[in-house]
């Protein structure tokens, strides 16, 4: 693996330095305190390890560290004595309430470079850990003593105390074996001892151990210590985030009040907490989260947490806070796990009124419309049948919220959605492998694919949280829909493969329209329409089809990963395709309008595709960059993410688009139900396991055979789609009867929201329109109050023809909608006109702060 002297961290590709083929973290335990005033996570995190069978050992990391000479700091070195902390005497251990690297010297930030006194005085033979690590302070990481909690002996069977002959190290190593290999029946027990442990003192007599942390890596040695079975099997780590960490936002919300999220970045959550990040390092977690006792913290766990009153956070004056509990026992990447605290509220079915009139003071509207039947509206009695106790657990004293509770019972019959015509392919057998017989691939844990209450559930309990000032808003949108798309997503996918749900509006200065991880999804405020949160009616399509976009990430994102992460085309391009199947089932179209709202999606698609590849650089076109060496790691299991770190691609839709119409091709192919029906079989095969392209394709061609009798081969397909830039031939041919659909030729007063995107579009192309003509149009369609997909083209024509009475638009886009508007500063800028550049910089003053760094930094380069 290439030095960090040859990576241009700003351009290029991202260094995944953990060495996963020596040894795997199996499971963290966090226990972090959230400080707004410092703008800082601190505390400390236990891993638990597990040498790779086979690991050859080796005293250092085959990728160089290559950070440079910083200067050094001293780690703390003493030790704790005592078992069963409190979260008092746990912050003490690493540095005392002001934090994890409160001892620490700030000095060496600056050069990327920490270590403890000892690492260059250290013999070169030792074995090295090296962890995933970026813009962390750390303080001490030291070996737990494991052997310390008398309720771990009962792990050691027939052994009353240590026997005679066998060492300390061997104790541990065989405990920390036999608890990581608790079969997922005694997951409660499991996850008690794991806590337990995470409270026990450091290791008797040894001390800190040495560590470096360098610019992406944490490096950790024991003296003594030359290979991965013999290194300690159970570390604490203390250590604090930086203000400027990338993994994390500290910025407003919408009620200008503080919090701060994971915001979904390149560099993953290596700055938020030291992990293994290769998606291989498959792993479960549990975590502490202390904050304000005002605030919410919401987080990746399969129980609703109820907040406890944290008697030892009280640090002297008036600040309460109070302690939130999360845990998951099916293993995951650490690139998934997702934090939120804030000051949200829960949305209700019904806003109680001191809210209502709350809302009505901030926005200036009058009561809300009732709203109308429609999309999504079933039965949550049927719906939520067979949730479990957590749908009555609170969060700050408010119930779990599942829909309105009140509708007419309706049956799997009411939805009216079926396949489009399929070409009668012959299919491998697999009838023997139907949902409540699946025989799961992955490693022993929980899994609901084997639960028979699960494949019946086709709505999960869930959650919405929002700001004050978007309640309304909230409510009549996505408390709306939600209950719909999931009961889709389920007649689509089958088994929702996690217990829960929660969707939070997050800050506008998020980069996306949304984000989903385990149990909880990130929605962009421009999802909902512009409009007055009382107005009655509206075009919900932006709204429905991003939710079940996320939702489908839970099959493919989620339970079933990419191993390789430069093929993203995997998670984005499968929801992508998704999200129209499951958007147009919780509308219950018919045959006939899911046909045609497809083929118009396919259209703008096309053309913002095509768009995209005129405009790019040909390697960021390609969705299989590494080719033949995808998948392929280092000896130690180091590697890179290729072109993760460009901002070009961050704002690239690339893989989201081509990966669709791959899929589009392929289903053309076998006929539209019989593919949906192979996603259901995939999905029972492979969920909880890493996939790469190969595995997909292989199982459609196995299972429909005929495919590669007709040609359609797996190297034909990599040629034509995987490995080479540009648009493959199929699309051309196919973008043509697209553009012939009933939808885009119709003309009339009521149009879609899709079909106003359509017209934006084709009047973009004109060189000229009068100023007359614009504002007709905006009269007409009312342009200023259409989701945000209508709005960005609406600006984009603003820009072109230079309509001054609508520049208003064009700021309120900017600053409201920072997910879609990046380019749009560039339009502006291009135009050499002084006033829109005035425009530009005025918009760019205002959001800079609270602005996504990936996002600021193309901003900043066209527009300063």
């Amino acid at each position: 693996m290439e030095p960090d002297g040859d990576l241009n961290p700003d351009k290029d590709d991202l260094p995944l330095r953990a060495n996963t083929n020596h040894i795997l973290v199996r499971h963290y335990v966090l226990d972090l305190a959230v400080r707004f005033e410092r703008r800082v996570i601190s505390g400390s995190i236990v891993l638990f390890l597990e040498p790779r069978s086979g690991a050859r050992a080796q005293a250092e990391d085959d990728s160089a560290p290559g950070a440079g000479d910083g200067a050094e700091s001293e780690g703390v070195e003493e030790n704790q004595k005592g078992r069963g902390k409190s979260t008092a005497e746990m912050e003490e251990m690493c540095g005392g309430k002001g934090g994890a690297a409160s001892g620490f010297d700030s000095q060496t930030s600056a050069d990327n470079t920490q270590s403890s006194h000892s690492w260059q005085t250290g013999g070169e033979a030792d074995f090295t850990l090296v962890l995933d690590c970026c813009d962390l302070d750390v303080s001490k990481v030291e070996e737990v003593d494991i052997a310390s909690v008398s309720e771990m002996l009962s792990l050691l069977p027939g052994v009353a105390s240590e026997k005679p002959g066998v060492t300390s190290a061997d104790t541990q190593a065989t405990i920390i074996q036999n608890l990581i290999s608790m079969p997922s029946k005694e997951w409660r027990r499991k996850r008690q001892l794991f806590s337990l442990c995470s409270r026990a003192p450091g290791a008797p007599g040894v001390g800190s151990l040495r560590f470096l942390c360098d610019r992406w890596s944490l490096r950790v040695r024991k003296a003594g210590v030359a290979s991965p079975q013999e290194f300690p099997r159970a570390l604490r780590i203390c250590y604090e985030t930086r203000p400027t960490g990338g993994s994390v936002r500290w910025t407003r919300d919408q009620d200008d009040r503080v919090c701060v999220y994971t915001a979904g970045s390149p560099i993953n959550n290596r700055a938020l907490f030291p992990c293994q990040e290769p998606p291989v390092a498959m792993s479960t977690w549990q975590a502490t989260v202390r904050a304000p006792s005002e605030c919410v913290v919401l987080m990746s766990g399969e129980e609703t947490a109820v907040p406890t009153d944290d008697d030892d956070g009280d640090d002297g004056d008036d600040t309460h806070s109070s302690s939130w509990n999360y845990y998951v026992t099916m293993p995951m990447p650490a690139s998934t796990f997702t934090l939120a605290v804030g000051h949200w509220h829960q949305v209700a079915a019904e806003i109680p009124p001191a809210l209502e009139r709350g809302v009505r003071d901030r926005t200036d509207i009058g009561k809300a419309a009732k709203p109308k039947a429609g999309y999504g509206e079933f039965s949550e009695t049927e719906l939520v049948s067979g949730l479990g106790s957590s749908s009555s657990q609170a969060v700050k004293g408010s119930p779990l919220q599942t829909g309105s509770g009140d509708q007419t019972t309706r049956s799997d019959s009411t939805f009216c959605y079926s396949s489009l015509e399929g070409k009668g392919r012959s299919v491998t057998d697999y009838s023997g492998m139907v949902d409540d017989g699946i025989s799961c691939s992955h490693g022993d844990y929980p899994c609901r694919f084997t639960e028979r209450s699960a494949g019946s559930q086709r709505v999960i309990p869930h959650r919405v949280f929002s700001p004050v000032c978007l309640l309304q808003k909230v409510q009549m949108r996505v408390l709306k829909l939600l209950p719909g798309c999931l009961a889709a997503a389920h007649a689509v996918l089958g088994v929702h493969p996690f217990p829960r749900l929660d969707v939070l509006i997050v800050p506008a200065g998020f980069s996306s329209l949304g984000m989903a991880s385990p149990h909880i999804i990130f929605l962009s405020q421009s999802v909902l329409r512009a409009g007055s949160p009382g107005s009655e009616g509206g075009d919900l399509s932006l709204c429905g089809s991003r939710i079940c976009h996320e939702i489908a990430h839970s099959w493919f994102g989620l339970v079933i990963g990419a191993r390789d992460w430069t093929e993203e085309w995997i998670s984005e391009g499968f929801a992508t395709c998704l999200e129209d199947i499951i958007w147009a089932r919780a509308q219950q179209l018919s045959l006939q309008e899911a046909t045609e709202q497809f083929d118009l999606k396919a259209l703008l698609r096309w053309r913002r595709l095509s768009d995209e590849l005129q405009n790019s650089k040909e390697e960021l076109q390609i969705l299989r960059p590494n080719m033949e060496r995808t998948g392929q790691v280092s000896d130690s299991g180091s590697s890179t993410v290729k072109h993760a770190l460009n901002p070009e691609k961050t704002f690239m839709q690339v893989h989201y688009l081509k990966g669709y119409f791959l899929l589009r091709f392929l289903s053309s192919q076998v006929g539209e139900q019989q593919f949906i029906d192979f996603f259901r079989l995939f999905v029972r095969k492979h969920h909880g396991r890493l996939i790469l392209s190969q595995d997909f394709l292989q199982m459609l061609l196995i299972t429909f055979p005929d495919l590669e009798r007709d040609g359609l081969t797996l190297a034909a397909i990599y040629a034509e789609w995987l490995d080479r830039p540009g648009i493959p031939e199929w699309l051309y041919e196919r973008s043509a009867a697209w553009s012939q659909a009933r939808l885009v030729e119709e003309v009339k007063a009521e149009l879609t929201s899709d079909q106003l995107v359509m017209l934006l579009e084709l009047l973009l192309e004109e060189p000229e329109l009068s100023v007359a003509s614009l504002r007709a149009l905006q009269r007409t369609y009312g342009l200023q109050d259409q989701d945000a997909e209508v709005r960005h083209r609406w600006c984009e024509l603003v820009v072109k023809h230079a309509y001054a009475q609508a520049y208003g638009d064009v700021e309120n886009f900017l600053i409201h909608d920072q997910a879609m508007g990046v380019y749009l500063y560039g339009e502006l800028m291009v135009q050499e006109d002084a006033e829109q550049q005035a425009l530009a910089r005025r918009c760019l003053s205002l959001v800079r702060q609270e602005m996504d760094q990936s996002a600021r930094g193309v901003v900043e380069e066209m527009v300063l």
